[in-house]
């Protein structure tokens, strides 16, 4: 009776181990990659706002290269 209640005991361990294999290891798996994909939009955003910055710069230097020139020219 007593290797019963081991072995019992033992497939219980077993099932528990599956049941939290199958259920909490994809709840897992969806917060980690939730949390890479935010991660991702963030990098994302950064490169946009700084590829919209090195535009705006390079707008502004050809704008005052025009006027720049053009203050020469009419000296």
């Amino acid at each position: 009776m007593k290797e019963a209640k081991s072995v019992l005991r033992i497939i219980g361990m077993i099932l528990l181990g599956v049941f939290v294999f199958v259920v909490v290891a994809p709840l897992v798996l969806k917060v980690v990659f939730g949390v890479i994909g935010i991660a991702t939009g963030i990098i994302g955003l950064l490169i946009g706002l700084a590829v919209l910055l090195i535009k705006v710069a390079v707008v502004l230097a050809i704008g005052y290269l025009i006027l720049v020139g053009i203050r020469a020219l009419l000296r």
